[in-house]
């Protein structure tokens, strides 16, 4: 089963979003919620969008306490060490190479497994340093943390970009 099915995307006019309960109504029939009572296993509910601006390197910051701030809120603070780290890097990475903005989505299941995902409007997938020298880079080392901490990882060409994602159970 692909993560679509499993979370199906959940866009607002205001394209920055935190689903932690039902949304106020406004003009257009969505908006942003306020942390506010959850439904129990609805994963609609438990949903941090974010939309992010090219080169804003700022914003990786916000993403890692508004990410640690939603899962606290969900009650799966013990996932926020491991979740902070692998969402910088995919941000990171989406902000620095693609030259384009990014989308973050956070998703927590019904089944308490947590799903991060990064789009980003390029289409050329990420790889591993080859050249020679690059166990001395200074970078260049993100997949290699989120292939050995994440418990399930991929990329999804989708349109014009790609989507970048790791899975996180609970411990």
């Amino acid at each position: 089963m692909d993560g679509q099915s499993r979370f199906p995307r959940q866009r607002t006019g205001s394209g920055d979003a935190y689903r932690s309960g039902p949304v106020q109504g406004t003009a257009g029939g969505t908006g942003t919620a306020l942390p506010g009572v959850s439904a129990p296993g609805c994963a609609l509910h438990r949903r941090l969008h974010l939309t992010l601006e090219p080169a804003d390197l700022v914003a990786v910051g916000s993403v890692r306490h508004r990410l640690r701030s939603a899962l606290s809120h969900w009650g799966v603070p013990e996932l926020s060490d491991t979740a902070e780290l692998l969402s910088s890097e995919l941000v990171t990475n989406a902000l620095l190479h693609t030259g384009k903005g990014a989308v973050f989505d956070a998703v927590l299941g019904t089944e308490n497994r947590l799903r991060i995902e990064v789009q980003d409007g390029a289409s050329r997938l990420p790889g591993r340093r080859r050249e020679a020298d690059a166990e001395f880079a200074t970078s260049g080392r993100g997949l290699l943390l989120v292939e050995a901490l994440a418990d399930s990882w991929g990329v999804q060409l989708r349109g014009e970009g790609k989507v970048t994602w790791f899975e996180l159970a609970m411990p």
